[in-house]
C-alpha cells in the first residue's frame, strides 16, 4: 500500500503495510511473517537473506529497502516510501 494511505488501525491484511502488495506479500508468508507484529525486532538483511535462500535466487536490493521500512514502521516510525531507505542501506551494505 502507499505509505500516505496506511491506518495503523486498518492493518487487517499484509497488503494493508506501507509498500506491500501482492508479491511482497507472498514474499513475507514465505518467510513466516503474517502481520506487522510479525516484524518487530527483525533484522531487515537477515530477512532479505534468508528470501534469496528459500527461493534460490537473489533479489533485488529495492527488496531490502522495503524491509527495512517495514521493520522500522512495525517498531513505531511513520510510514516511508520504500526508497527513503536506499541511502542507509547503500551505507550499511554497499556490496549489495
Amino acid at each position: 500500500m502507499n505509505p500516505d494511505k496506511v491506518d495503523r488501525s486498518r492493518l487487517r491484511k499484509l497488503t494493508d503495510l506501507p509498500n506491500v502488495g501482492p508479491a511482497t506479500a507472498k514474499d513475507l508468508v514465505l518467510l513466516g511473517v503474517h502481520n506487522v507484529d510479525g516484524l518487530k525486532g527483525q533484522d531487515p538483511m537477515a530477512l532479505y537473506l534468508k528470501l534469496c535462500e528459500l527461493t534460490a535466487q537473489r533479489h533485488d536490493p529495492c527488496v531490502l529497502d522495503v524491509f527495512m521500512s517495514l521493520v522500522a514502521f512495525s517498531e513505531g516510525e511513520e510510514p516511508k516510501p520504500w526508497w527513503h531507505y536506499t541511502d542507509e542501506r547503500k551505507r550499511l551494505w554497499p556490496e549489495l
